[in-house]
């Protein structure tokens, strides 16, 4: 059975780890580099099932590395023989409403023979630097044992861990190279905003990190949202999400297409 319509969106991002630029060791024999073949694989089988009219692909812009050429290319082929034609942009966050200077490759691969315009996402308007966006929020709970995410003022996830660290009052270690402790500052974009084991970066003012929800805020989601499980989930969920106003007019724009417009 056959059914028209059937599309597939995938975020590989924490499948294909090793192809990260923060990855240092990341290497081109590394056997994740395997993992966009068994997705062309699944592309594959979902066709002989379905129609499947559009595939979207997101990751880091380090996928596109000399060392992993050859794989990023097997990417492309492959599509365009599974009868696609493909779309590669690269886009940042900060372009589509969202205080964040994240930059992404976005792989649009629409059904061959069926009038489907290029995808052509649409910028969005939005806050730009972290001031505009986390400044009027009151200060966060710091976690304890005993704390219940309903008693939290303002939000459930407007909380974050006691800090512990020295460096957090030492500005020359806080702004020092590397990922672990380093500030944001209020009239910028944030940086890419959580990463590895509950890594989200120091706020502009406080000697603290950054709460779960202001960094929800500043990946772009709405202030209604909730996130469940503990610290490092909820780290890891925010940290792995497509800013959802950039993923809306990355689907908005394929909708578009899919019309011939």
């Amino acid at each position: 059975m056959r059914s028209k319509g059937w599309a597939y969106w995938c975020d590989w991002r924490t499948a294909l780890s090793g192809l990260f630029p923060a990855n240092t060791g990341s290497r081109a024999d590394d056997p994740r580099n395997k993992l966009p073949a068994l997705y062309l694989e699944v592309v594959e089988t979902l066709k002989q099932h379905f129609v499947v009219d559009f595939v979207v692909f997101e990751n880091v812009l380090g996928m596109k590395d000399k060392k992993h050429t050859a794989t990023y290319q097997a990417l492309l082929d492959g599509l365009s023989a599974l009868d696609f034609t493909v779309t590669e942009k690269v886009l940042c966050a900060l372009d589509f409403g969202v205080p964040q200077n994240r930059r992404r490759i976005i792989l649009s691969a629409m059904r061959n023979g069926n009038g489907y315009s290029a995808v052509n996402p649409i910028n969005r308007k939005g806050p730009r630097t972290v001031r505009e966006a986390i400044e009027h929020l009151d200060e966060p709970v710091f976690f304890h044992r005993k704390l219940d995410q309903l008693t939290i003022p303002i939000h459930p996830n407007h909380w974050t861990m006691q800090p512990k660290s020295a460096k957090f009052n030492n500005p020359d270690l806080v702004n020092k190279n590397g990922r672990s402790f380093r500030r944001l500052i209020w009239d910028e974009p944030s940086r890419t905003i959580a990463f590895g084991h509950r890594e989200i970066h120091v706020h502009p003012r406080e000697n603290r990190r950054l709460s779960i929800f202001e960094a929800m805020i500043l990946q772009g989601f709405p202030e209604s949202f909730v996130l469940e499980g503990n610290l490092s989930e909820q780290v890891q969920q925010v940290s792995n999400a497509v800013p959802p106003p950039l993923a809306k007019s990355v689907a908005d724009a394929v909708k578009q297409s899919l019309a011939g417009k």
